[in-house]
């Protein structure tokens, strides 16, 4: 299989692992634990393999073996006992390690395996919050620095966005409405299109026995206009990543009010990175909720 990335810098073995540079440069020192090429000028460079060893390292460590010990095992060793840990904690950071391999080797295969196994005792809804966002979430610290370049994060993203789109058409296709009175339409504003969470929030709905319309990415409130025009009592529900801009986002929800909520008895959820900046006096009918999984328990 060709590798698109091979060699890493200490600094992004650190940014893989969270195992400062220090600490792996004393360990390569002392247990040499790895054996880095060096540039002309010194710099060390560092195998794939040797990322995933010390990702299985890093495991351990927080497993809570000593380095000493670790140091001591052979590769296959090091494996086998990394397997029978997960297996005894049933832990997740093996998991997002297994899944940060994948993204840089472009392996949907190693992705499918990973989640699979995931599937043997966990729900969806399990390996959503607990494995996919918690690695979505280094996705992004691992793109700010550098460490990955925009089509690893698109490459692993199209892969959950795969699972989403699966469970919610399992969900739908099994789905009895348990509640007439009100409609959930899922949106997110102009110029966002970060839709995996407001994805997720579909499926739980669907799950849960409600009536979704969901609109997807990029909606100009004002086209929100038409749902008032066939229903009256709609929950809107959106994720603020990225837009509306922090400092526009009280004005925006003053329109959403002024435009579409005051009508009638509707509501609006929102939620996301941005959700901080919603004014604390918050306007009739708008909620917000500082994570995920606060905005699903509500609902």
């Amino acid at each position: 299989m060709n590798k698109i990335k091979v060699q890493f810098s200490i600094k992004e073995l650190e940014n893989f692992s969270g195992i400062k540079a220090h600490t792996i440069r004393i360990w390569e020192k002392r247990y040499q634990i790895f054996n880095p090429n060096r540039t002309e000028t010194n710099i060390r460079l560092y195998s794939l393999e040797e990322l995933q060893k010390l990702l299985n390292v890093s495991f351990l460590i927080d497993y809570g073996y000593k380095i000493s010990r670790i140091s001591k095992l052979s590769m296959t060793d090091m494996e086998k006992t990394v397997n029978q840990a997960y297996s005894e904690k049933n832990n997740y950071v093996y998991s997002i390690n297994i899944l940060k391999i994948a993204m840089l080797n472009f392996d949907a295969i190693l992705f499918s395996q990973t989640y699979n196994e995931l599937l043997k005792t966990k729900s969806f809804s399990q390996i959503f919050m607990e494995v996919f966002i918690p690695f979505l979430k280094e996705i992004g610290m691992l793109w700010q620095t550098n460490s990955i370049k925009p089509i690893h994060e698109h490459f692993i993203s199209s892969l959950i966005y795969q699972k989403l789109f699966e469970n919610i058409s399992l969900a739908q296709g099994k789905n009895q409405i348990i509640d007439t009175e009100r409609i959930f339409v899922l949106f997110l504003p102009e110029n966002e299109m970060h839709e995996i969470s407001l994805m997720f929030i579909n499926y739980q709905l669907l799950n849960k026995g409600y009536r979704t319309i969901y609109l997807g990415a990029g909606i100009p409130y004002g086209d929100l206009l038409e749902i008032n025009k066939f229903y009256d009592n709609v929950h809107y529900i959106s994720y603020f990543t990225v837009m509306p801009f922090a400092a526009d986002i009280d004005v925006y929800l003053n329109n959403f009010y002024t435009d579409i909520l005051s009508k009638n008895s509707s509501k609006l959820y929102v939620s996301g990175r941005l959700a901080k900046y919603v004014s604390d006096a918050l306007i009739p009918s708008i909620y917000k909720f500082d994570s995920l999984d606060e905005l699903i328990t509500a609902i």
